[in-house]
């Protein structure tokens, strides 16, 4: 039976993490590791990290370098066949290795899995798992192209990679923090075969957490995104050149200048730039309302900046 490496990254996550280790424990595929690095957590973290070794975690403390990071490191230590992330604050479902492994034994050997994912803001009993376009087998490009035209998304836990694809892909890039998982996620699919989608297959992805790196709007979580949609475009592009690709590709751009206007102008401006060298992109801004009322009098860039006054 092959080894799956369940691979847990941890920092500051007391409130969660021994849920998020108890969904790994619970895994029914029972050919598995869980390897979790304690990336220099302050808190309590460590303590309740301790308290799971003797259930046969391999716990692996270093200093902070962040979640790309310790990411490395568990890979480094990993000695399964397939890998599965899982952040400290996620979960999985008992069955869903188990799901994902059974599939993939008759899929071509450098085929990855995906599955069925929904969001959680305090139980996971209140997740509500709403189906998108990119829930389906696909070729590799195909799935990117459709989920950054706006067919949908699929959160870091919800793969599992044969661990020669992950090795083919590299490491998880440590210059980034907003976004490293879809610029690592990219070059996974891109060594890959394609995508066996396993519909029973079920994540919780915790959501609302205000020390989310994902919900930052410092500067270097607006740098870190655009950054990585530079790689992610040149990666794609690389892959094939064809319109539909670039149009793919400008709508990561135009989605990235709804996201942070009226800050960092000049991200901003480049990523303007960028949609104008691709060819452009039909995306509209998103919104309530209001905004789409004033977006219709004033235009969506005066209703950000009034927007962003607003209590």
């Amino acid at each position: 039976m092959q080894l799956v490496s369940i691979l847990i990254p941890v920092y500051n996550a007391e409130a969660f993490v021994a849920e998020a280790i108890q969904s790994a424990l619970n895994q029914t595929w029972p050919a598995k590791e869980i390897v979790v690095v304690d990336d220099g957590s302050s808190d309590q973290s460590r303590e309740i990290l301790k308290g799971f070794e003797s259930a046969g975690i391999k716990l692996i403390e270093q200093e902070n370098r962040g979640a790309s990071a310790a990411r490395n490191r568990a890979f480094t230590q990993a000695q399964g066949d397939y890998v599965q992330y899982l952040d400290a604050d996620d979960l999985l479902a008992p069955d869903k290795i188990a799901i994902q492994m059974q599939r993939l034994s008759v899929e071509p050997p450098t085929r990855v899995a995906s599955g069925a994912w929904g969001r959680f803001y305090d139980l996971p009993e209140k997740t509500v798992f709403t189906p998108e376009p990119v829930w389906q087998d696909s070729k590799a490009i195909e799935w990117l192209i459709a989920s950054w035209s706006g067919a949908g998304m699929m959160p870091g836990h919800a793969w599992l990679t044969p661990r020669s694809v992950a090795d083919k892909a590299g490491f998880w890039d440590e210059t980034l923090g907003a976004n490293d998982d879809g610029e690592y996620f990219t070059r996974v699919l891109l060594n890959s075969s394609g995508v066996a989608f396993c519909e029973d297959a079920r994540v919780y992805y915790r959501s609302g957490l205000a020390q989310s790196l994902s919900r930052g709007t410092e500067r270097g979580s607006h740098k870190s995104v655009y950054r990585s949609l530079e790689l992610c475009t040149a990666q794609v592009l690389a892959k094939e050149n064809s319109s539909r690709a670039r149009r793919a590709c400008a709508t990561q751009f135009q989605r990235f200048i709804y996201d942070v206007y009226p800050e960092s102008p000049d991200l901003v401006r480049q990523a303007e730039e960028k949609v104008g060298e691709l060819g452009g992109s039909d995306l509209k801004p998103g919104g309530g309302s209001w905004f789409q009322l004033t977006s219709k009098t004033l235009g969506w860039k005066s209703a950000k900046r009034i927007q962003a006054l607003r209590p």
